[in-house]
């Protein structure tokens, strides 16, 4: 056979149920009908090897293969054998059969499927097992049976959309496991759905929707529907979607020749509900309630006060979590949870906003009845981080004030004041005046700096002299003593915030040793309470804290902390750990117990600010967990942040 005539006897070997249409499988193997059907007469004469195998041709329904277990193991082996598989590969293929099939598969049958010993599929079958678990889905072993999934079906079909999580992938792998025209079709159907209905989704809702409606045309082909009950229908048959559904599963209905129960368009319904919207159009459709607007707004309202930043103000902001908090919301209503594969990255490069986003949702937590995993909070994070760049942004467009100071008459200050306000929209000048004038406008009028003409003596405002002509070489000169302005101020205000007023001798704890990362927290915490820093509640909700995210920042530092209002007096308590300990995802050397309630939030987005450069100072972490005593790792820990 060659190669073409070898991928389609795999197409039709790996349909176990069900037939294919002679027209899908030439627009697979990219070729002409006529070219599948002479081919289908050579694996005709192929399969006479085999007794008990045939193929079968129903006109109208279309070609499939009648085949035993054991005769399709051993042909797979046998075209596998010339094109072996990565580890990968093979993994997500076992973890699809497992999840997919009603029938056990023993060891013996992967063993030949792809040619190698049962010891490696064994241990394939551990890291599944695992994976399997966070869906609460069991694996279960019995003799003569072999291996099949046991849990609930919305459980297999949410593990099935993240297959591309069982090992790291920078591809949806999902996707390889079905025939291209399948994935064709389902995608301009869904592009058809949002252009009748004028929805948009991000790109990541369109192909999350992809996946599960193909795992939902594989599981409705081998008869494994959804439950859901007769109060889920009714009260879905209510939602603008489920009509978005029904015109969707119309199309799907003809090009497949299935129909579908009432309890997939339900499912597949929650999916669009569920689904991340474009913030264009969507107040039009989405049917926000109370319950959404409710957790904004709690949310907005205690980060505002978390944060002493303005949120309410921001209303790209409020727009664009309502957007987003109506997904979530549903996301956990439905149980469809999500992986956020930016979660590493957001709590290394955001911890402060992280911190701050955990303590909101855990305080609202009780009023709105919903409790969001870290992987939603993080895309959360990014929210309110952008709302303070926008905010900062606008503060620093703020023009600064300057006074022009002129030797050289009226007419030659105001040609100056055009000449700078034209090319500096940053600048903003207050006046011009003579040098005689200048002591008394200064006792009266704020201004950041002043643009003179001539030199000025005794002055405490920052000055700048350039020509009343204001030539290019002056331009330059004034450009960067604004950038220098900016950043001394910016140095200035972190110089005033350090980690000195907020060590304590007696509160940095060495040689730390303890084998998990709860009793480190309870143990800071602990101190912090005997010492009369924190209420005796603080111990709990740090611990609680850790236990919902871990705090680890990266570059071997974590930064546990508490509910800020059972902060008594500020403080940052230290433990450097005998040994690294592993704290969620990393392992952690350093850990800052921070206390500083809502009255230190400048001081704690400083701190915490200097703790993430020192997450990137790989030399100073492992300078500081080599001191021994409290005035050394001071010393240290200043000199370098």
């Amino acid at each position: 056979m060659n190669h073409r005539q070898r991928e389609l006897l795999r197409l039709l070997l790996l349909r176990e149920e069900g037939a294919l249409q002679i027209n899908d499988l030439a627009a697979e193997l990219s070729c002409a009908e006529k070219t599948v059907r002479n081919d289908l007469d050579r694996l005709e004469e192929f399969l006479e090897e085999y007794p008990g195998t045939w193929l079968v041709r129903k006109p109208g329904i279309g070609i499939s293969i009648e085949i035993d277990e054991h005769d399709r193991s051993e042909i797979l082996r046998l075209l596998l054998s010339s094109e072996p598989k990565t580890v990968e590969e093979r993994l997500f293929e076992m973890a699809f059969q497992l999840l997919t099939s009603k029938k056990g598969i023993t060891l013996q049958y992967w063993a030949d499927r792809y040619y190698v010993p049962k010891a490696t599929i064994k241990k394939d079958l551990e890291t599944i097992t695992e994976w399997l678990e966070r869906f609460g889905l069991e694996l279960v072993s019995k003799q003569r049976v072999g291996h099949t999934v046991q849990g609930e079906e919305l459980k297999k079909r949410n593990a099935l959309a993240h297959l591309s999580e069982l090992v790291p992938t920078d591809k949806n792998v999902v996707l390889d496991l079905f025939f291209s025209y399948e994935i064709a079709t389902v995608r301009t159907a869904l592009k058809n759905t949002q252009q009748q209905f004028s929805i948009g989704f991000t790109d990541e809702a369109v192909e999350s929707l992809l996946v599960h409606a193909l795992v939902m045309i594989k599981r409705t082909r081998q008869k494994a529907p959804v439950f859901v009950t007769e109060n889920e229908i009714e009260a879905t048959e209510n939602r603008t979607e489920y009509s978005y559904a029904s015109w969707f599963f119309s199309q799907l209905e003809e090009a497949f020749q299935l129909k579908f129960p009432k309890g997939e368009r339900v499912y597949f319904t929650w999916h669009l509900i569920s689904g991340k919207r474009l913030e264009e159009g969507t107040q039009l459709d989405l049917q926000q309630n109370q319950e959404t607007t409710d957790i904004v707004q709690a949310l907005v309202g205690k980060m505002s006060k978390l944060t002493l930043y303005p949120f309410y103000d921001d209303s790209i902001l409020m727009n664009g979590l309502a957007v987003h908090m109506h997904s979530v919301i549903n996301r956990i209503r439905f149980g469809f949870p999500i992986t956020n594969p930016l979660l590493s990255d957001i709590k290394r490069m955001y911890p402060y906003m992280f911190s701050m986003v955990m303590l909101s949702l855990e305080d609202i937590h009780p009023k709105v009845n919903m409790e969001i995993p870290e992987d939603e909070a993080a895309y959360i994070v990014l929210h309110f981080q952008a709302s303070i760049e926008r905010l900062e942004g606008k503060r620093e467009v703020e023009k600064k004030k300057a006074l022009i100071v002129c030797h050289m008459g009226i007419g030659m200050s105001h040609l100056l004041e055009a000449k700078i306000e034209q090319q500096y929209q940053e600048i903003e000048v207050v006046a011009c005046i003579e040098k005689a004038e200048l002591s008394d406008f200064l006792n009266e009028t704020k201004v950041d700096f002043i643009i003179s003409t001539l030199p000025l003596e005794k002055v405490k405002a920052e000055t700048i002299v350039v020509s009343p002509l204001f030539s290019q070489k002056d331009k330059k000169r004034l450009s960067q003593f604004v950038k220098n302005l900016q950043a001394n101020k910016r140095d200035f205000q972190q110089g005033e915030r350090s980690f000195s007023p907020f060590l304590k001798d007696g509160l940095v704890f060495f040689n730390v040793d303890y084998s998990h990362r709860y009793e480190v927290v309870e143990m800071l915490s602990m101190a912090l309470y005997e010492k009369g820093y924190v209420q005796q509640e603080f111990i709990y909700s740090s611990v609680n804290r850790e236990r919902k995210s871990a705090t680890a920042i990266g570059g071997g530092i974590a930064i546990p902390h508490g509910d800020p209002s059972l902060i008594q007096r500020p403080i940052v308590a230290v433990a450097i750990l005998k040994e690294p300990l592993e704290w969620g995802n990393e392992m952690v050397s350093l850990v800052f117990m921070l206390a500083l309630s809502k009255e230190n939030q400048k001081d704690l987005r400083d701190i915490i600010g200097k703790l993430a450069s020192l997450s990137e100072m790989p030399a100073v972490v492992h300078e500081l967990t080599e001191t021994k005593e409290y005035q050394r790792f001071t010393q240290v820990l200043e000199k370098n942040v």
